[in-house]
């Protein structure tokens, strides 16, 4: 397919990118703020939000806003994120999805298989990271609970915590490496050759509903 075709698809649309890079901003904030907290070692990271007390203090309102911000998100693009038969056999071709071989594996739709899984990792850290996060907070929650759930609350959110923040290495990973995609969610748009290449599923479905085109913009 020629890149340099007339019009330019839209992948999302800007109060799609405004939500993502808000969330993207929440979880950098509660990466540093986070690991202050896990250990003193890494304490130095609390000067992101006014050093320890306001890290403390500002650490689980930030987690409860990037929370509703994501699932706004979600909101918008869970019906593209469920798994299909194609994503069985696409996964089972992983080794040809790594190294290119794309007539190997099926059309892909807006999302790919690896997409779609990290997506439902989020979605699960995020449910964990939330309620475990309530009941540690001990300002507001924690006297509702016994020191045991409390304990074991702690030790759930710094493991999903864990897992959210290799995810999401992952996440920013994939995104350079499929070169444009880092595009796609800064300005929206992405090439009709892009789209064949990677999901050519989806750019046949835009192509056919006529929408969501338009010319490459400035």
């Amino acid at each position: 397919m020629n890149t340099r075709e007339t019009n330019w698809i839209e992948r999302y649309r800007p109060g799609q990118r405004m939500i993502h890079w808000t969330v993207a901003f929440c979880f950098l904030l509660l990466a540093a703020s986070g690991l202050a907290l896990f250990h003193p070692a890494l304490f130095w990271l609390s000067a992101f939000l006014g050093g320890g007390p306001w890290d403390r203090i500002l650490h689980p309102f930030i987690g409860c806003f990037m929370f509703v911000f994501f699932f706004w998100f979600a909101a918008y693009v869970w019906r593209d994120n469920l798994l299909d038969a194609r994503d069985w056999i696409w996964l089972r071709r992983i080794r040809d999805v790594i190294e290119n071989h794309d007539e190997k594996v099926p059309e892909i739709g807006r999302y790919n298989a690896g997409q779609k899984l990290l997506f439902i990792t989020l979605i699960l850290c995020m449910i964990g990271l939330l309620f475990s996060g309530l009941v540690i907070w001990r300002v507001y929650f924690s006297a509702y609970f016994p020191i045991r759930v409390i304990r074991l609350a702690a030790l759930l959110h710094a493991f999903l915590a864990f897992v959210l923040i290799a995810a999401i290495v992952v996440h920013v990973y994939a995104g350079f490496w499929e070169k444009g995609s880092i595009r796609a969610m800064t300005r929206g748009w992405v090439s009709p050759g892009w789209a064949w290449k990677h999901h050519r599923a989806w750019y046949r479905a835009v192509m056919r509903s006529s929408r969501g085109t338009a010319p490459p913009p400035g």
